[in-house]
C-alpha cells in the first residue's frame, strides 16, 4: 500500500505525524509539570501531617496534665 501513495498523501501523513509529536511533547511537557505539583503536595502534605500529629501531642499532654497540679500564679508586668 505504501506504493500507491501520492506525493500529496505522503505530505500529509508527515504533516499529521509532525503535528502528533507536537502534541506528544506538549502533553508530556504538561504531565511533567502535573508531577512536579503533585510531589510537591505530597511533600506538603506529608510535612502538615507530622506538625498535626506533633499539635496533637502537645494538645494531649496538656489536656492529661493532673487538674490539681500548682501552675505559678504571677501577676502579669503590668501589675
Amino acid at each position: 500500500m505504501a506504493g500507491n501513495l501520492q506525493p500529496d498523501d505522503t505530505d500529509r501523513l508527515q504533516s499529521l505525524v509532525v503535528d502528533l509529536e507536537h502534541k506528544l511533547a506538549f502533553q508530556q511537557r504538561a504531565f511533567d509539570e502535573l508531577n512536579t505539583v503533585v510531589l510537591e503536595q505530597h511533600s506538603e502534605i506529608e510535612k502538615l501531617r507530622r506538625e498535626q500529629a506533633s499539635l496533637r501531642q502537645l494538645l494531649e499532654e496538656l489536656t492529661n496534665r493532673d487538674r490539681d497540679e500548682d501552675l505559678p500564679h504571677e501577676k502579669p508586668p503590668h501589675y
